[in-house]
This record gives structure tokens, sequence and C-alpha cells, in this order.
């Protein structure tokens, strides 16, 4: 089994990520940690100081690396990775592909209380940042939409997944 979990930040890719990983026993991997381990330094710094060009062929070598070296995993995707290159292609052909897609207002609450922690939006005016998730958010959805399986609700369990992805 290889599951990508994709979507916006704030969607909780990490975190359920960590629990399905425990719960079906599969090797896991926050590809923005992964990306920090070999970087040697945060994603905001790597941003700030290689640029987003740098950030993306990274993710991009990383995550194939993880999928060739790796029979079985979780992978919690960035939230952007599906949108660049051909890395959405790629992974519906690689794996299993699941979009985490809670409603804005639960994404946009997550964010506020980790805002400093996110480059993308560490900057933004508290008003500003329902305006850019909303915007951003519409670029990247037709990448999201490609994915195999898509979760739209707010409450989600274990039973939820297992539902959907162990009969996929």
């Amino acid at each position: 089994m290889k599951i990508f979990l994709l979507g916006f930040m704030g969607a909780g890719k990490s975190y359920w990520g960590k629990q399905l990983a425990i719960h079906w026993n599969l090797p896991y991997f926050d590809l923005d940690e992964v990306i920090v381990e070999r970087e040697g330094m945060s994603v905001a710094d790597i941003f700030n100081e290689k640029g987003e060009d740098h950030f993306r062929k990274v993710e991009g070598k990383v995550l194939r690396e993880l999928t060739a070296d790796n029979d079985a995993f979780l992978i919690s995707c960035g939230g952007g990775t599906p949108c660049f290159s051909d890395t959405m292609d790629f992974m519906n052909e690689a794996g299993t592909t699941v979009w985490l897609n809670p409603s804005l207002e639960v994404m946009v609450e997550r964010l506020q209380r980790k805002q400093y922690k996110r480059p993308l939006i560490q900057d933004l005016a508290a008003e500003d940042l329902l305006s850019f998730t909303e915007k951003k958010l519409a670029e990247r959805q037709p990448f999201y939409e490609q994915s195999q399986i898509i979760i739209s609700e707010d409450e989600i369990t274990l039973e939820t997944f297992d539902k959907l992805i162990r009969n996929a």
C-alpha cells in the first residue's frame, strides 16, 4: 500500500498521516520534514534563502526517492506538492492519492493557530488569511481534484479512511 495524503495547509495531512501509519502499520514520511532534514534548514528558510523553485525541485526528487525506496508507505505531502511538474500524475500511477478537503473555515481556523510556522502565510494579517486561502486553494484545486479518493467532511475518523481506502 502506497498512500499519498494531499490537501491545502491545515487540511490535516500531518495529523492523519501519523494516525493512519500507526493504524495500518506503514512507514510514515512527512515530505516537508524529510526535506528539512536533507537540506539542514526549515522550509521557511529554504524558501527565503534558496527560493521556491529550489524547494520544488528537491520536493519532487525526495518524493520519487521515497516512492522508489519503499514497498509500502504513507506520505503526507506539502500543500503545493501535486501542483508542480508531473507530480500528480506520478503519485496517481505510483499509489493511492487521497485529498483531505475540509471546509475553508476549518482550515483557516487551524492555520491561524500555527501561522508563524508556514512560510507562505506567516506575514499575512489575520483578515488577509481567508482571502489568501480561498485564492490559493482555487489555484490548487484542479490538481487536488485528480485524487483517487476525496474526503470532504470536517469530522473524519480512522473508520472513514478504512472504509474509503481499504476498499479502493
